[in-house]
């Protein structure tokens, strides 16, 4: 049946993956987080840190993620810490084997949020916004262009720090609730500028991972700001947070989001069966030991029991180790290519 079905562009394979449009061939594969490797660095000849804080450098690299690996998309963001420097953390940005890291965590209390009023000038964010407008005028409609934007609740990470605002969550709730009203304004109008840019689609990571976050918190705090943000930003969404939240899958479905970017350790078989069309799924090839430590035939094979699951688009787990091989990478392709 595969070869009389059409051979769709790689954009409009993607969007009709994540919006669930006619089916092509076969199944798209994407990059809603980085999929940058040293390897891929040396191929491409831009490398950690310039491509954080170049905009040519970074639309270089990322485009990588399709001229030399065959996905379908072009994700120029890599790292989580964008919004970080523009809010007032100290940042190092790293280097070819090491990704970049806030140094500091300067709010301590609502006294100390400063949003700027002109945030999207930042260096910081500004450089993203200019990569994704040098990938829309070289890529034109041929390729998906992915944005992505920290939620409120990464970037009480990045301000409060991790330890601090979980306790926070259970000593000053209120003060919660009021820092990510506070920061979700940044989460709107960045991914806003990024669809006016020439993103096709945001990546929206909110950490409130299962293993730190239950889902009765996860449904109190965030839900009702995920829901207003959802109303604000005038494009697709995707929503990835890392970790098992097979518990919190039907609270997912229920949002919004047009994707749901998971993980290796929730079954795909049973997240297809809980979310049932309600949002498409996006991944779910482990990284740490089928990427990273894995074979082609390994990765291979996983992607084909994603395919035969019933996942909407394929896509590593998670933003994958510097180290993985490129070979790795594009077998993810190759399962692809296959077809349903």
């Amino acid at each position: 049946m595969s070869e009389t079905k059409a051979d769709l562009s790689p954009r409009r394979r993607f969007l009709a993956g994540l919006l669930g449009g006619r089916k092509g061939r076969r199944i798209s594969v994407a990059s809603p987080t980085s999929i940058i490797s040293i390897e891929l660095m040396d191929k491409v000849g831009v490398h950690f840190p310039e491509a954080h804080l170049d905009a040519r450098q970074m639309a270089e690299l990322a485009a990588g993620g399709y001229e030399v690996l065959g996905f379908d998309t072009i994700m120029p963001q890599f790292s989580v810490q964008q919004e970080a420097a523009a809010l007032g953390c100290e940042v190092d940005w790293g280097n070819p084997r090491m990704m970049p890291d806030a140094k500091t965590h300067p709010v301590k209390s609502i006294s100390d949020v400063v949003i700027p009023e002109n945030i999207l000038e930042k260096p910081s964010l500004k450089v993203v916004l200019e990569a994704i407008s040098i990938l829309r005028r070289e890529y034109g409609h041929r390729v998906a262009i992915l944005g992505k934007v920290m939620g409120p609740w990464t970037i009480c990470y990045h301000m409060v720090g991790v330890q601090n605002f979980l306790l926070m969550t259970s000593t000053e709730p209120e003060t919660v609730k009021r820092l990510l009203d506070m920061y979700k304004e940044v989460t709107v109008a960045f991914a806003n500028a990024q669809l006016q840019a020439g993103a096709d689609a945001v990546v929206l990571p909110d950490h409130a991972t299962g293993d730190l976050v239950s889902p009765q918190a996860y449904q109190d705090f965030l839900v009702p700001v995920h829901r207003e943000m959802l109303g604000r930003i005038g494009g697709p969404t995707i929503l990835h947070i890392c970790g098992n939240c097979a518990d919190r899958l039907h609270i997912f479905a229920e949002e919004a989001y047009d994707g749901y970017h998971f993980e290796w350790s929730v079954d795909t078989r049973e997240a297809v069966k809980v979310v049932n069309g309600r949002i498409s799924l996006v991944g779910n090839i482990n990284n740490a030991q089928c990427l990273l430590r894995g074979t082609p035939e390994d990765v291979y094979q996983q992607a084909r029991y994603a395919i035969e699951a019933g996942v909407d688009i394929l896509a590593p787990e998670c933003a994958v180790p510097l180290q993985t091989p490129i070979d790795n990478l594009k077998a993810i392709v190759t399962a692809a290519e296959d077809g349903y």
